[in-house]
């Protein structure tokens, strides 16, 4: 018995040994570290526990130091967290070569739902990306903007509905805007025509309700996805299965069918990727793209539909979050500065006069206030708190004899240097008027909410006007009540900024002039 004993006590301090010394990785290269890391989920034990997002773990981690870079561990994994702004930059854009992976997991031949453009590596990703592109252009956001206007009708005819004829009423526009981007992304990208107001109990909301349950095992294994891949692959050879992608493949299936067969053109992101499938690109001309256009035979057809499901679920997890999430923040936060918000009400109010009480996709791209809100609301709550790349090739960091290992995670912690008083003088305020020209009080290099470089938000501009046809129509039908100055408390899952407890302004209806 004693011999069996003495093996195991030496077979743990063999193993602890070996854990210890992994975790000695970056202290062993004389590279800075975060001395707070903890065995073994490293900078990210808060979000294990349950405490917090893997966005705000990491920002800890930022604070932590003031070192460019640092050498973290995410999970098990050496990671390398860059803190400064500049080298960011770099990361992103000028040194791309180095830094052209994310290195998420993707699985194209096994798995091809997780073929999507942000997971996608090398030349797969730059084809998609090419072939993309075109999906994009103004005028091709122009012919859908009439879908997103009826989204947004929608959206005001259920707040009429819910508030009251006299007086102010709270109401969550973290719930109606989420409600609101659900039903643009399954417009605009799925091709379907709901209304979730009406009823929200429907086949496309509830398979985002499933996508975003919230349990031990999801924060683990969305971990996995975005930082140890290898794992990732593991568990899916095994059988394992992604059941919201399977039904959305079956969604795109039945959607893109129907409309084969009858005939059914509609301004919407799908047709576009119909037409891509079809013929292998989308028509570089925005006059004529609205039409049918079909390959001869099955062989010849581009995209399978798992690539273009790839596609349009990424487009659902980026866009649906951020997108309601965008208009809600800018909302709470005119809320709070009075003056912002008349501002804004005064712009709205002009723009509307001008164009006989309509907004159009022209008009809203020269409300300059309104951008200014946007970039100020994107800075202070990016889409993605963290921007994360692999290192696909040794690379010394600049001005120092540090040498990032090829296949290194890189992280930015977005959420880090918005919030940083070196790049953004006061961060916590909200204060849209520091992009103007003539009082510029920030770092431009520091600026980067929807990332920067090659693999920069391919949507962004779809995006950004959804929000901000969702705050033109508030501002436009409702009077939004100042209050006290408050800050949002985030929730412990997942890695976008999610409102623990909603979005909360006061709302009454705006009375006839």
């Amino acid at each position: 018995m004693f011999p069996l004993i003495l093996l195991a006590g030496s077979l743990l301090a063999l193993g602890w040994f070996y854990v210890r010394h992994h975790y000695d990785y970056w202290q062993r290269r004389g590279f800075p570290y975060d001395k707070n890391s903890s065995i073994p989920f490293g900078c990210l034990d808060s979000v294990w526990r349950r405490e917090k997002g893997m966005g705000m773990a990491i920002y800890d981690a930022y604070l932590s130091s003031k070192e460019r870079v640092l050498g973290v561990y995410l999970l098990f994994r050496p990671a390398v967290l860059v803190r400064d702004a500049t080298l960011a930059r770099r990361v992103l854009a000028q040194d791309f070569a180095s830094f052209h992976d994310r290195g998420v997991y993707v699985d194209e031949v096994n798995d091809p739902l997780s073929g999507s453009i942000f997971a996608l590596r090398g030349q797969s990703w730059r084809s998609m990306r090419h072939m993309l592109s075109p999906c994009f252009t103004s005028g091709k956001l122009k012919g859908m903007f009439g879908t997103s206007e009826e989204i947004a009708n929608n959206m005001v005819n259920n707040l009429q509905q819910t508030l009251p004829e006299q007086g102010a009423q709270e109401v969550d526009l973290k719930s109606v805007m989420q409600t609101y981007a659900i039903d643009i992304i399954a417009s605009t990208i799925f091709g379907l025509e709901l209304n979730s107001f009406v009823t929200p109990d429907n086949k496309f909301r509830n398979l985002v309700t499933i996508a975003r349950r919230n349990t031990r095992f999801t924060t683990l294994f969305g971990m996995m996805i975005f930082l140890v891949p290898s794992v990732a692959k593991f568990l899916f050879s095994l059988g394992l299965k992604n059941p919201v992608g399977l039904a959305m493949l079956e969604i795109v299936k039945e959607t893109i069918e129907y409309r084969e067969k009858h005939g059914i053109v509609r301004k919407d992101l799908l047709q576009l990727l119909m037409q891509l499938r079809n013929t292998g690109v989308v028509d570089e001309s925005d006059e004529n793209i609205w039409k049918i256009q079909k390959s001869t035979t099955e062989e010849n057809k581009c995209l399978s539909l798992e690539a273009i499901t790839a596609q349009a679920f990424i487009f659902y997890i980026a866009g649906q979050e951020t997108t309601g999430s965008t208009a809600a923040f800018t909302l709470f936060e005119l809320a709070q500065y009075p003056e912002l918000l008349e501002r804004l009400q005064s712009e709205v109010d002009e723009t509307l006069a001008r164009h006989g009480g309509q907004i159009s996709y022209d008009a809203l791209q020269k409300m300059e206030f309104l951008e200014l809100c946007v970039q100020e609301t994107l800075r202070k709550y990016p889409g993605l708190p963290i921007l994360n790349r692999e290192c696909t090739q040794d690379y010394t960091v600049p001005e120092t004899n540090h040498v990032i290992p090829k296949g290194t995670p890189v992280v930015i912690s977005l959420y880090g240097i918005h919030h940083d008083a070196e790049y953004f003088p006061e961060p916590e305020k909200y204060d849209p008027d520091r992009y103007l020209e003539e009082n510029r009080n920030y770092s431009p290099t520091a600026f980067m909410p929807f990332g920067e470089g090659p693999r920069m938000c391919i949507a962004q501009r779809m995006g950004r006007v959804n929000s901000k046809l969702a705050i033109i129509n508030v501002l436009k039908n409702f009077n939004v009540e100042a209050m006290s100055k408050q800050e949002l408390e985030f929730t412990n899952s997942g890695i976008a900024l999610t409102p623990k407890h909603g979005v909360k302004v006061r709302l009454s209806k705006r009375l006839p002039k």
